[in-house]
């Protein structure tokens, strides 16, 4: 039995499901999803077969209409229906999933919520149907169903008694599945900003610092610190500092959005970002742009827990930064590890030689 499964980046849209903090989650599922059908279909011998799941965005905005995607599929022609979609309102599918019951269909031709449209397209003929909602938390996120039954004229009630307890079994895969995804995720990050924390940061450079050697390219880092943060701690207490740490957080999210940068917290005030693929020049500016900002900003603008009232603290919190990059400034002939550590002095040295010559500036290692 072939099964196909949608691309990756489709199925990471689709199992990216909602936790708390408006942070997000995804898990890979190519492998379970094959598992899956691979079972149901030994349960429940059948010509062919899907798992489709809604899209948690577009489901959440109630201008758009939901559409159901074929994540996995197995049978006859299923390579023409992975990763496409049907809207949810059409055919046994979009019923089970509105109605969150299991379905059955002796004989489609008889029954008018059967979705022909489908056969058209794959050139497929479909003579029974059986459906079955996956839930999670109350929650109907996909629906599995089951064509045509082998081995016998078509499916009873026995045979969907199965497939809603696959069903279920699915859904509490894929929920511990997210679980476990949630909390490998958290053990990446910082706990107060929500970057990226100084472990992963050593794994991430390590692996990038292999890659630079294996294919000749480049990686940067921009190390820097925040100016006069002692000064809010002193004036307004360690719960400001906290919340000046998170906006700096918000900014350099906002700052490198839609890039391949890995930005964490390296520890206290000190932040650090890996840029890929990446220069000197270009993360020069970078940095520029970085030091403008936070220079800028005022922070504690609105009133956060804890506080009276807002603290709108201007022109006192800027930053020195220094920038180094792999293979220009750091000799590549050591191990892997010691050239990860130069390169992380190189620009740590970076950041105390802005700091040195006045702070709120930046400093490029030469070539």
């Amino acid at each position: 039995m072939h099964i196909h499964i949608a691309e990756t980046s489709l199925l990471k849209r689709l199992l990216d499901r909602k936790k708390r903090r408006k942070e997000f989650y995804g898990l890979e599922l190519g492998d379970l999803l094959r598992d899956i059908l691979t079972w149901a279909n030994s349960f429940v011998p059948a010509e062919s077969g899907s798992i489709l799941f809604d899209d948690p965005v577009i489901k959440k905005n109630p201008k758009k209409k939901t559409l159901l995607y074929f994540a996995g599929c197995f049978g006859k022609s299923s390579e023409a229906l992975v990763g496409t979609s049907l809207h949810d309102t059409l055919g046994i599918v979009g019923e089970t999933y509105h109605t969150r019951q299991p379905y059955i269909s002796k004989d489609v031709k008889k029954d008018k919520k059967f979705f022909s449209k489908i056969d058209k397209k794959t050139g497929y003929e479909t003579a029974s149907i059986i459906c079955a909602p996956i839930i999670i938390n109350k929650s109907v996120i996909g629906v599995i169903e089951l064509i045509n039954r082998r081995g016998q004229k078509n499916f009873n009630m026995n045979d969907l008694v199965l497939l809603e307890i696959f069903a279920g079994y699915t859904a509490s895969v894929i929920h511990t599945g997210l679980i476990a995804r949630s909390f490998e995720e958290l053990a990446k990050r910082d706990n107060l900003t929500g970057l990226f924390n100084d472990r992963y940061f050593y794994q991430t450079l390590e692996g990038e610092v292999k890659r630079v050697l294996r294919r000749n390219s480049k990686v940067t880092l921009i190390f820097f610190d925040l100016d006069h943060f002692k000064d809010v701690n002193d004036t307004h207490g360690h719960l400001a500092g906290s919340a000046v740490l998170k906006e700096v957080a918000e900014l350099l999210n906002k700052l490198f959005r839609g890039t391949k940068a890995v930005i964490a917290r390296y520890g206290g005030d000190e932040f650090v970002i890996v840029l890929p693929d990446t220069g000197l020049h270009a993360s020069g500016d970078y940095a520029e742009r970085l030091r403008a900002c936070i220079a800028g900003h005022t922070f504690l603008k609105k009133r956060r827990l804890g506080f009276k009232q807002s603290l709108n603290i201007k022109n006192l919190i800027t930053c020195s930064v220094g920038v180094a990059c792999l293979p220009e400034n750091v000799s590549s002939k050591g191990t892997v590890r010691d050239t990860v550590e130069q390169l992380i002095r190189a620009a740590d040295s970076a950041m105390y030689t802005a700091k040195e010559r006045g702070k709120n500036m930046v400093f490029v290692q030469e070539k």
